[in-house]
């Protein structure tokens, strides 16, 4: 899956630090998939057990496969704000679209921003179809946008057109699984539950 130029060189994959998990710890997965949390619970998010972490840096990615190999990408990038900032005078569908502007790409197609109903967090998002540069094939961006409990972010889901349906849970239990602004002090016990 490839929104700019394709190399067809083995991606240089971070350094990952395996940690054993406590035997009581509190992670808990919907079958079949595996959460993803950055700066110790800042985003958190579920995500198929088999996809894989393709790079860490400028932001977080995760794809079904190793690129340039894959079918559908996960990128998540996030940042803290100040605690106590009122964000109501700043809607978050303004931010969405001019986060969803700034592309190269050859937009063929952009659908209108929906609201999500959630009420803990809150979230907007959008979809385009794009084609391909160097694929030429036509591929849909999914781009999400969240904020709360002095933290956002920014969620993007590329997929091909032919394969929105297999893919199309990824995009669900992630938007549906976002949580915020937690702080998990032991990551390898996970959440304190109550």
């Amino acid at each position: 899956m490839s929104r700019h130029n394709k190399k067809k060189q083995p991606p240089q994959l971070p350094r990952a630090k395996t940690m054993r998990m406590k035997d009581n710890h509190t992670w808990n997965a919907p079958k079949g998939y595996k959460i993803v949390v950055a700066d110790r619970g800042a985003v958190s998010f579920n995500v198929p057990a088999n996809w894989i972490l393709a790079k860490m840096e400028p932001n977080l990615e995760l794809n079904d496969k190793a690129p340039p190999d894959d079918n559908a990408r996960l990128s998540m990038s996030f940042w803290q704000t100040r605690p106590g900032v009122d964000w109501t005078g700043l809607p978050l569908a303004p931010l969405l679209m001019q986060s969803a502007g700034d592309t190269e790409l050859e937009i063929l197609e952009q659908g209108e921003i929906k609201t999500s109903p959630r009420t803990d967090i809150e979230l907007v998002w959008m979809q385009k179809r794009f084609l391909d540069p160097v694929e030429k094939r036509d591929a849909y961006t999914r781009i999400a946008m969240a904020r709360g409990f002095d933290v956002h972010v920014l969620l993007t889901f590329d997929v091909w057109v032919d394969d929105l349906k297999k893919f199309k849970h990824v995009w669900d239990e992630a938007l549906r699984s976002l949580q915020l602004g937690r702080y998990i002090e032991d990551p390898t016990k996970g959440p304190i539950l109550h």
